[in-house]
């Protein structure tokens, strides 16, 4: 048994095929049908995950309302899913911030029964504003954000705040799902009870911790942390509407933020190679301690220098020893005869010769006289 996987060419062919009723839908939101002659399975999944919901005004929805022939579907053929057609199940809201508290109740009021086309209804800008207050998103931003959630089959736009049966009828509306608080407004006590006499209310839970007031409280409170995250990604000052002082703030804090972040990455770095540095540093530190011992160590090279030069480096540091003293004299005065055949004694003196001046004053005299008794004449020649 052969077994392939084929999907439709164009939103007309699945569309046919869905209609034809040939398949039976499956938990994960495809069609399964099956051909005897061929022996082939053929999953195929259905629109909504092909494309995103038609709007009210579209062809296709228009085409599924003119198949539907209209008359209210009892609750109990319902939930027993005898009613022959889809059940037209309608669902309305503001649905702001589209979140997973509105898909949740829009899936609910998908799987009220067993087969149900599943309208939504969203209001206007216009009318949100005069009844609740202001929204985040636009009314076309809204329009698209419900009608590309999966369990939507129909998006109604601008959809009323209070239904009347002219409105039921134009949309072929068998149950109307929502959640059962009463919604008051200045002529009713509850929007719901016309509906609710009718028997045509489903009641959807809220999900509890989750809400578009919770989401705008959540911004208001961390309003700089947002302004810094908005600016970080090009945003200006004017379009944030911001002063000059709070956004050079708020970029001062931004510098600083990625500073930590820059410090946090270089310490788990580090501490990611932490293993490998002290794993090398032990191998190092062994190549120390080896390389230490083999020097300094008892058997080191330095130590074998320093014995080996130890004895002629004490021998240059050291003085050399002292004359021996003579001994002590005997009782008599006199140095023992050992001493004195043993030590010579040091020589004698020359005396220094005294000049005689007697004889030097009688020479000169002489020489004087001898001079003067000379005839001038023999001095002359001499």
């Amino acid at each position: 048994m052969s077994r392939k996987r084929t999907w439709p060419s164009t939103e007309e062919e699945m569309d046919s095929k869905i209609r034809e009723g040939g398949g039976t839908e499956s938990q994960n939101g495809s069609t399964t049908s099956f051909n005897s002659s061929t022996s082939q399975v053929t999953i195929e999944p259905l629109p909504s995950l092909r494309h995103a919901a038609p709007f009210s005004t579209d062809p296709m929805a228009l085409a599924e309302r003119d198949s539907c022939h209209y008359g209210r579907i009892p609750r109990a053929a319902a939930l027993a899913g005898t009613a022959g057609r889809k059940v037209r199940v309608y669902s309305d809201g503001i649905y702001d911030m589209f979140h997973q508290g509105h898909a949740r109740q829009l899936q609910q009021a998908k799987t009220v029964f067993p087969n149900v086309y599943l309208i939504v209804g969203v209001c206007s800008d216009q009318l949100t504003h005069s009844r609740k207050g202001r929204t985040v998103m636009t009314e076309d931003e809204r329009y698209e954000a419900v009608r590309h959630c999966r369990y939507v089959d129909e998006v109604v736009r601008d959809a009323p705040w209070e239904y009347d049966e002219e409105f039921l009828e134009k949309h072929k509306i068998d149950f109307l799902a929502h959640d059962d608080i009463p919604y008051t407004t200045e002529d009713c006590e509850d929007t719901y009870a016309m509906i609710k006499a009718k028997d045509m209310f489903v009641a959807t839970q809220r999900t509890e911790g989750v809400s578009t007031s919770d989401i705008v409280a959540r911004i208001v409170r961390d309003y700089d942390i947002y302004v810094r995250r908005n600016l970080a990604r090009g945003y200006s000052a004017k379009e944030l509407n911001v002063s000059f002082l709070n956004e050079k703030k708020f970029r001062l804090q931004n510098k600083m933020d990625e500073l930590k972040d820059k410090g946090k990455k270089v310490m788990t770095n580090i501490g990611e190679k932490r293993v490998d540095i002290l794993t090398k540093w032990e191998e190092k530190s062994r190549e120390l301690i080896d390389a230490f011992l083999l020097l300094f160590g008892p058997d080191g090279r330095l130590s074998n220098i320093w014995e080996s030069s130890k004895g002629r480096l004490m021998q240059a540091l050291s003085q050399p020893p002292s004359p021996r003293g003579s001994p002590p004299p005997s009782e008599n005065g006199d140095h023992s005869p050992l001493y004195r055949s043993s030590v010579s004694p040091p020589p004698a003196k020359a005396r220094r010769r005294e000049p005689d001046w007697e004889s030097h004053a009688g020479n000169w005299m002489h020489r004087a006289l001898s001079a003067l008794a000379t005839p001038r004449r023999q001095r002359r020649a001499s």
